[in-house]
C-alpha cells in the first residue's frame, strides 16, 4: 500500500489538464477537510476524483481474493467518510463534485462539460 500515490494520479492530471485547456482555473492543496483534489475557490468548488477501487464502485469493484473481509471494511469506512465530508463542505457553503475514475477513463468530456455548466449557473 505504501506505493499507491495520493495525489497527481494520472486521472487527476487529465482532469487538471482539461480544465485547464477550458480556461477554467483551479487550486491544489487547498486546505479543506477531506483534501479535495481540485478546487476552485472563487466558486466554492470542491472535487474529488474517487478511485473505483477505494470508493467502492458498483460498476468496476473487485475485491482482492484475500482478506476480502478487511477490504470490505476498508472500502466502507471510504464511502462513509466521503459522505461525512460532502455533509460538512455542504454545510460550510461549498459545492461538491465527485467524479468516478472511470468516467475519466472512458471519456472525460461528460465530467467537464458537468463543470463547465456548474460555472454557467
Amino acid at each position: 500500500m505504501s506505493r499507491i500515490k495520493a495525489a497527481n494520479t494520472a486521472p487527476e492530471l487529465f482532469l487538471r489538464k482539461l480544465l485547464r485547456s477550458k480556461g477554467i482555473r483551479y487550486r491544489l492543496h487547498y486546505k479543506l477537510i477531506g483534501k479535495p483534489d481540485v478546487v476552485v475557490a472563487s466558486k466554492k468548488l470542491a472535487i474529488f476524483i474517487d478511485g473505483c477501487f477505494w470508493h467502492g464502485c458498483r460498476k468496476c469493484l473487485r475485491l482482492p481474493r484475500t482478506n476480502k473481509p478487511y477490504w470490505i471494511a476498508k472500502i466502507k469506512r471510504n464511502v462513509n467518510r466521503a459522505k461525512i465530508v460532502n455533509k460538512k463542505l455542504k454545510s460550510e457553503g461549498w459545492k461538491v463534485m465527485r467524479i468516478w475514475e472511470h468516467e475519466l477513463k472512458q471519456s472525460a468530456t461528460p465530467s467537464v462539460k458537468k463543470v463547465e455548466k456548474f460555472f454557467e449557473k
